[in-house]
């Protein structure tokens, strides 16, 4: 059972080693999930437990493919995992967010038969997953999370949300968009989210129209096209990608229409563990990376709209 006494971690296979690139003092909002690229367990800590010249790096935890925690810092110090990041209206994300590096190789490449990584370690096949990014980049090789890893993953959330009351569970991803792609798609992250966050995975997080109408678009910003007609105010929705700006979210009662919605013009509900409505697939599937063959349900599609006329009624 892990716990937190004095901002340090404590429980089974724990252990603390300082590292000394940290900064002052700081009162978490967030946990950033990251894998490290890195060889094993023990060089991810040498690397981040080492001072150099520039680009130091650090993180609070370092969580191994076995389930062994390293602590380097306080929960309440400053620690270098972020770098140039946003959310919420915040920038630098290391002065107000808990990192936790996960030891994985991360984005492979192909050589002939073989996925290897940028250190030129090739994976067997049962140790790699093939998947998109849901930020683009096509169908590519990642390096596999294993399940006792996932599992302290969601473990060392839980008891950090609890513990400082986190506003929520977020990806490097998420906080540096075109930037960084960890901790990637064989990470499920969407369901460590919802399960630290207090929600079961039968638990959708709902979501209610608070404009008198919304558009529902095909993509994160207003220039996309309107996928159907404007949401009426008090209609129901449940959150499948939530972003700093928009949202990806289906339409309670239409099994088959999803899109974008900006966050300004909703307001989150209740959780109720009702089985009715619309799961997301992160959320109806195991925490393991689905296969790359699987399909997504189909979307309704319309004709691209004419340009809003204001900037921010109707989004």
């Amino acid at each position: 059972m892990l716990g937190i006494q004095n901002h340090r971690l404590t429980g089974p296979d724990v252990s603390f080693r300082a590292t000394p690139n940290v900064g002052g003092a700081m009162r978490p909002q967030f946990v950033v999930l990251h894998y490290t690229a890195g060889r094993t367990l023990e060089s991810s800590v040498e690397s981040l437990c080492t001072k150099k010249p520039q680009g130091n790096a650090s993180s609070h935890i370092v969580l191994g493919r076995d389930g062994r925690i390293v602590q380097l810092a306080p929960f309440n110090a400053v620690t270098w995992h972020a770098g140039v990041s946003q959310w919420s209206g915040i920038d630098g994300l290391n002065h107000h967010a808990i990192g936790i590096e996960m030891d994985n190789a991360g984005l492979l490449h192909r050589e002939g038969e073989r996925c290897v990584s940028w250190f030129g370690k090739a994976y067997p096949d049962n140790e790699v997953v093939m998947a998109e990014h849901r930020h683009g980049g096509g169908l590519r090789p990642w390096h596999h999370f294993t399940e006792v890893q996932i599992e302290r993953a969601l473990q060392l959330c839980e008891v950090l949300v609890a513990h400082y009351g986190l506003k929520d569970v977020l990806g490097h991803e998420d906080i540096a968009r075109g930037r960084k792609v960890d901790p990637g798609p064989a990470f499920p992250l969407a369901a460590v989210r919802a399960r630290a966050l207090g929600r079961g995975a039968d638990v959708a997080v709902r979501l209610v129209v608070n404009a008198a109408s919304l558009n529902i678009r095909s993509g994160p910003a207003a220039e996309f096209s309107k996928v159907a007609p404007a949401l009426k105010r008090g209609a129901e929705l449940v959150l499948l990608e939530p972003q700093d700006r928009w949202s990806r979210v289906a339409v309670v009662g239409a099994t088959d229409l999803e899109g974008w919605v900006c966050n300004d013009f909703v307001v989150r509900l209740a959780a109720t563990r009702s089985s009715s409505g619309v799961l997301s697939r992160t959320q109806r599937a195991s925490p393991v990376a689905a296969k790359a063959s699987a399909k997504a349900p189909a979307r309704k599609r319309a004709a691209p709209a004419k340009k809003a006329t204001t900037t921010r009624a109707r989004r």
